[in-house]
């Protein structure tokens, strides 16, 4: 079977095309996935879904068909991607939040791939710094997260063959569904998980694709450069899922002061990364990166199932106890 009754449905002209079906969607990414699809037919049915806009059941579908090609993976927590470009944002302050919250005794897998990535702002050149360590393979997870509680996968070896599909952007010049996929994605099924997105539309789409597959607990935001990473000047709106419940909470501002992330970074390039390290170890003093840290933490301890109100009292405490929680103090859910 080709991908030819698949890009039909979707390109036959006003009035008559439609997007995918769940059941579609699911078999059209397994021939994908499986090498049975023309190449030219990926691209056209890619650019397909671009232009008529991705659907729920569309994602759910494709995401469906990647899981059942994935190793085995460890039981984990939180499920926390990073897939985000890096153009408009400055340092990862994200992944001190998700070791913060490692600390807290839950298990986070985080995977990712970061193209383009602005210098100083590279997610995988600062993991070392940020105290998280990178697995090689996919058996590297099961240790490192027993070690630390953490771990971040390179897409490339959970799923080469997505990886190559994400790629296609380098060729078609344009965002494809597969970001989203990826981000959806949540490799180890984990019962909590945190997304990031840079087009707010996307929040509710992915919400929703969220409730398709299942998802138990989930919290979305609109973060720096696409990624989970709350700006502490202004409110965010969280989308959620909780217990399978579709829900919305605004979280208020916790500085008065409006800023860009982006300007949490004043050093130069060659010691901009290393930022990150000064401020877990308290060497740097900066309010504005701090809040950014302990914000973020608190969105990702209500994907937990924290309570919204009681959830930034915890991140802080975390972060007071944080470079005495070894090993890791586990504090229990709400």
């Amino acid at each position: 079977m080709s991908l030819a009754p698949y890009i039909h449905a979707m390109g036959r002209g006003p009035g008559r095309a439609r997007n995918l079906e769940l059941a579609e969607a699911g078999e059209a990414m397994r021939l994908i996935l499986a090498g049975q699809a023309d190449p030219h037919a990926v691209g056209a049915l890619l650019m397909l879904m671009r232009y008529r806009g991705e659907t729920p059941a569309e994602i759910a579908g494709f995401v469906t068909a990647v899981r059942a090609t994935l190793p085995a993976l460890p039981s984990v927590d939180l499920d926390w991607p990073s897939y985000a470009a890096g153009r408009t944002r400055g340092l990862p302050w994200f992944l001190l939040a998700a070791r913060l919250v490692a600390q807290s005794g839950v298990r986070v897998l985080m995977h990712g791939w970061n193209a383009h990535q602005s210098e100083g702002a590279d997610v995988r050149s600062a993991l070392g710094l940020a105290g998280i360590a990178q697995a090689d393979a996919v058996d590297d997870v099961g240790p490192l997260l027993d070690r630390d509680g953490i771990v971040y996968l390179p897409l490339e070896c959970l799923a080469p063959r997505t990886m190559e599909l994400l790629r296609l952007r380098e060729v078609l010049g344009l965002r494809s569904c597969i970001n989203t996929v990826c981000r959806v994605l949540n490799p180890a099924q984990a019962p909590a998980a945190v997304q990031g997105v840079f087009h707010p539309p996307y929040r509710p789409l992915q919400q929703a694709a969220g409730d398709i597959l299942g998802q138990p607990n989930l919290c979305i935001l609109k973060g720096g450069g696409g990624e989970f990473e709350r700006n502490p000047t202004k409110d965010v709106t969280l989308f959620r899922l909780q217990g399978g419940s579709a829900l919305e909470t605004v979280l208020p501002p916790l500085l008065p002061e409006a800023r860009k992330l982006a300007d949490a970074t004043d050093a130069g390039a060659a010691d901009a990364g290393a930022r990150l390290q000064d401020l877990w170890t308290g060497a740097l003093e900066d309010e504005f990166a701090r809040c950014v840290v302990t914000g973020t933490a608190a969105a990702a301890l209500i994907a937990l199932g924290h309570a919204p109100d009681a959830a930034g009292s915890l991140a802080n405490a975390l972060w007071t106890e944080r470079l005495y929680s070894h090993p890791p103090k586990r504090f229990q859910g709400a």
